[in-house]
């Protein structure tokens, strides 16, 4: 199913991963900066003989991240949270083992130092992980703020418990009602009740793991794990919804005349604050934005983990998944743009293949 119109190259990149075994299929949208409404491409089969749909839903994964980000943000913007307040003043708990000392600002740019917690999401609940990030130590010789690593999901279960404390809702009715809802997301999903679940599952694409020759379905479109709530990782929704979160952040904060987010807050999460620091988990160096991963071509590798392709501008901002998607915008152009792939073929095939697309897609869109 395409509405794809010129996206050519685009397409056919995608089509060679399909015959090359791996992705299942793709879906994209893209949202230039004179059009009305997004280019929309979709190709593929959702699950095994079910062709691939505008309108199926795909994990996000990682880039579930920005959404946190973005709830952060509009409590910065109200005065209710301040970005070098330390942790422990919205969650006292949290102060054990030397992270007393780290702030919202260090949670946000993956500075903090407590990367790694056994707990075990969706097989614990929202409490237990908690409580296992309370009792985490910070890691040996990391001073936050002048260390970088990337935090999987740690940091934003904090970042998702301060969310509730301080707006009295659970971490999925906030990002419902104060994000989604406003901006036509109401297909979008971070924690979705079992009567959904039931109710979407015939719309829920499967995820093989292409890298193994069984290629056995990843869990990320199980119950347990959509049912719960990770603010890091579980959010799931058709690329058409998630490139409407975008070109809200890329045109100032409102789409439809719906505002979720004043201009100055979107340019303050979006700046650089995290410069030329290597990433120990990306094994990269790698700027950050206040929860957002920058384009960092700068540091001259030519594939940037989880990065925008070849022709993306200096001004490019957004977050990825674990080989399932690429969500950002480009503020030097105007641009909104959401792909999801089902099919993880590993690191170094689908760090290439998103390569790949978005340098077709910029080429599609003469932005190369």
């Amino acid at each position: 199913m395409s509405d794809g119109g010129p996206l050519t190259r685009t397409a056919s990149v995608i089509q060679e991963g399909i015959d090359a075994g791996l992705h299942l299929g793709a879906q994209v949208a893209v949202w230039p900066e004179k059009a009305t409404t997004p280019t929309l491409l979709s190709l593929g089969d959702a699950s095994l003989g079910v062709p691939m749909t505008h309108n199926h839903l795909l994990p996000w994964l990682s880039a579930t991240k920005a959404v946190a980000a973005i709830a952060i943000a509009q409590l910065w913007e109200l005065g209710r949270v301040g970005l070098d307040e330390q942790v422990i003043a919205y969650l006292p708990e949290f102060e054990s083992y030397g992270k007393d000392v780290i702030t919202l600002r260090h949670l946000l740019t993956h500075t903090g130092g407590f990367r790694a917690a056994p707990y075990d999401y969706p097989r614990d609940d929202w409490d237990t992980i908690l409580q296992t990030i309370y009792d985490a130590r910070l890691e040996p010789d990391w001073v936050p703020g002048h260390k970088a690593g990337y935090h999987i999901t740690t940091s934003w279960f904090v970042l998702g418990e301060i969310i509730q404390r301080l707006s009295g809702q659970s971490f999925t009715e906030y990002v419902r009602s104060h994000i989604f809802e406003p901006l036509g997301m109401t297909d979008c999903h971070i924690g979705m009740s079992d009567t959904d679940y039931d109710s979407l599952t015939p719309r829920i694409a499967v995820v093989p793991d292409t890298a193994r020759k069984d290629r056995p379905l990843r869990p990320w479109t199980t119950r347990p794990f959509l049912t719960g709530c990770s603010p890091a990782s579980n959010g799931i929704g058709p690329a058409r919804e998630l490139v409407r979160f975008y070109k809200a952040l890329v045109t100032g904060g409102a789409l439809d005349n719906q505002r979720i987010l004043d201009p100055e807050a979107i340019e303050l999460f979006t700046a650089r604050h995290r410069v030329n620091l290597y990433d120990h988990t990306f094994k990269a160096t790698m700027d950050w934005g206040l929860g957002f991963i920058l384009d960092s071509k700068d540091y001259g590798k030519e594939i940037v983990p989880y990065g925008y392709g070849p022709h993306a501008s200096h001004y490019t901002f957004g977050h990825s998944g674990n080989q399932a998607s690429a969500a950002f915008a480009d503020a030097a152009h105007n641009l909104a743009v959401a792909i999801l792939w089902n099919g993880t073929p590993g690191e170094p095939a689908h760090q290439d293949r998103v390569h790949r697309t978005l340098g077709a897609l910029y080429e599609d869109l003469d932005l190369a």
